[in-house]
């Protein structure tokens, strides 16, 4: 399992996404090492990879595994007293050895950096936007944000980012949004990932940042909002319907303490958005200067044909 790791690791350190990705998390979660939430390299997971031995896993399981703290979630065709039954019998006796403590995410303002890394000899660039933003999931911008983004670049090919980058310039092989809130914290992250050829990736960048000021500037149509509303309430219902994605929900929920009326809730209000609040709760979150830029690929081997001598 060591090997195997290493291999990853040893793999990652050349992978354009790899590098762009950790570059950015790095930039996110600026906590010292040691710091459970500091983001290691690819070098420092290695070193750490090797170090570690089997009595040190053998330790940390002792230490901190348990079941007092859990929540279970079950979905399909089963009998609910013999699960009970057996969740009893098989776990009441195994206590959590350490009491439960939740690490929080804690929002910062951080500046925007811009940062380039040369993978020689790779065929495709990546291009990683990232912001974070001061938001939870029960904010009263939240739908707004989350229909906002749907439109930008989370509703995949019919989103404004998928639509100029990938369809109309041709510049991207696929482009996407995403905005993650989390529900305890006033925590949120909006990022934008692209992969294309190295010498098309500072036009990615430069078509991304006129999207975004286009977005900021003169808003969404109403039929561009009505269209994003009915495309993604189907959208939660459908992954409601999935086994897997149910279970986890109602996972997530127990922890929580919420119902899925919480869902209907958010549902209804992303129904009665209007243009004006969409737009306005838009451009009170998305920065543009605050934005971290992140490119890896072989730009050298691949320079802008315009920039070219």
């Amino acid at each position: 399992m060591k090997l195997q790791q290493i291999t990853s690791y040893e793999q990652s350190k050349s992978d354009p996404g790899a590098i762009a990705f950790t570059a950015a998390q790095r930039h996110l979660s600026p906590y010292p090492k040691g710091d459970v939430r500091y983001v290691e390299t690819p070098e420092e997971a290695i070193a750490d990879t090797k170090a570690v031995s089997l009595e040190d896993v053998k330790k940390f399981h002792t230490d901190f595994y348990g079941a007092s703290n859990g929540d279970l979630a079950i979905v399909g065709d089963f009998d609910a007293k013999e699960v009970e039954r057996l969740t009893g019998d098989l776990f009441s006796d195994w206590k959590s050895p350490a009491v439960y403590a939740r690490v929080p995410q804690v929002y910062r303002n951080l500046k925007a950096t811009t940062e380039t890394f040369e993978t020689p000899d790779k065929a495709n660039a990546v291009f990683v936007a990232a912001l974070p933003m001061k938001l939870r999931d029960d904010s009263p911008d939240y739908p707004a944000m989350v229909l906002s983004n749907y439109m930008l670049g989370g509703g995949f090919l019919n989103s404004r980012l998928a639509t100029r980058i990938r369809q109309k310039d041709g510049l991207s092989y696929g482009i996407g949004s995403s905005l993650n809130v989390d529900a305890k914290d006033e925590y949120a992250m909006f990022m934008t990932y692209a992969i294309s050829a190295p010498q098309n990736a500072s036009k990615v960048e430069a078509a991304f940042k006129e999207e975004i000021a286009k977005a900021l500037k003169d808003g969404f149509t109403p039929e561009e909002i009505a269209k994003a509303k009915s495309g993604y309430l189907q959208q939660r219902q459908v992954s409601r319907a999935q086994d897997a994605e149910l279970a986890n929900k109602l996972g997530s929920y127990r922890y929580l303490n919420r119902k899925l009326a919480f869902d209907a809730e958010v549902e209804k209000k992303i129904a009665a958005l209007t243009p004006a609040q969409i737009n306005a709760a838009l451009r009170a979150y998305l920065k543009p200067n605050d934005i971290a830029i992140i490119k890896a690929g072989d730009f050298a081997g691949h320079p802008n044909p315009s920039s070219a001598p």
